[in-house]
């Protein structure tokens, strides 16, 4: 469960081989102790972090869909991680 991206007190993991509980491409989010997890298109699929920050995870990911999508595709095959740039 790498650390692809962290900013403004939030962390986004993607799991290794995570396809079996959520069969759609998918990440984690972590605030404090709330957990979060959305689709690649940005919708929440369950949990919950607190509004302004899950507008910040929503454009995050709009942001880095595409590296999203193929970083998806490495990690479900277990072939590794690489991180993505934070928002600033």
């Amino acid at each position: 469960m790498p650390i692809i991206s962290q900013f403004y007190g939030i962390i986004i993991r993607m799991y290794y081989k995570d396809n079996k509980q959520h069969k759609n491409p998918h990440i984690h989010t972590y605030y404090n102790e709330k957990e979060a997890i959305f689709d690649l298109e940005g919708k929440l699929i369950e949990g919950y972090i607190p509004v302004k920050k899950r507008k910040i995870v929503e454009a995050w990911i709009i942001i880095h869909k595409k590296e999203l999508e193929k970083l998806w595709q490495i990690t479900v095959t277990g072939k590794g991680y690489f991180k993505i740039e934070p928002l600033k």
